[in-house]
């Protein structure tokens, strides 16, 4: 196999490799109605794709937030901080669903851990990350109260966890500015909170 003949060709050749180009997103409009299947990664790269999305906040019964470090590895805002979990749902999958999928693959909890979970609010936002790619969401934002916190992390998924007074979080974010919060998570965070 003959080496890449230029950097943009070696990109082309990592892409093609990485998982996401296996998966495919919910293309949708600024209503998020579906438009349709497009590829994860065509979705995430160039000026992106907009396609459906959500973000959970999970809360323990003191009302702190349980925000996620992403795992170095991720392709997108590795080493950041998110809530919960974030993804995207699959075609004919409810935001509720993924969520759950989510929450079980990632961190280990499981719906009996868990009350309410519910769609809270939904936003369309798009925001570059360095020169790697693009998010380009309508995302929905779910809530749930966790009454059992026992968590057992996936190491490829989360690089740590960090309980926060969500309170405190919200109305002096300057407190946590050593931390770098993904932006779909901070503009969530710093909406309303049912």
């Amino acid at each position: 196999m003959s080496a890449p003949d230029s950097p943009a060709d070696a990109d082309a050749g990592a892409n093609l490799e990485h998982e996401n180009a296996s998966q495919d997103v919910i293309a949708v409009d600024a209503n998020d109605d579906p438009e349709g299947l497009v590829n994860r990664l065509d979705a995430h790269t160039g000026d992106g794709i907009r396609h459906r999305a959500f973000t959970a906040l999970l809360f323990d019964q003191d009302d702190r937030i349980l925000l996620a470090q992403r795992a170095p590895d991720k392709r997108l805002w590795g080493t950041w901080w998110d809530g919960t979990v974030a993804s995207h749902p699959r075609e004919g999958e409810t935001q509720e669903e993924a969520t759950r999928q989510r929450l079980d693959d990632e961190l280990g909890v499981t719906p009996d851990q868990y009350d309410d979970l519910r769609v809270t609010d939904r936003f369309e936002y798009k925001r570059y990350f360095e020169n790697a790619g693009v998010e380009h969401e309508v995302c929905a934002v779910l809530q749930a109260t966790l009454h059992d916190t026992d968590l057992d992390p996936n190491p490829e998924e989360v690089g740590g966890l960090m309980w926060v007074p969500y309170e405190r979080l919200h109305e002096q974010p300057e407190f946590y500015r050593q931390l770098r919060l993904c932006p779909w998570f901070e503009i969530a965070m710093r909406r309303d909170v049912e």
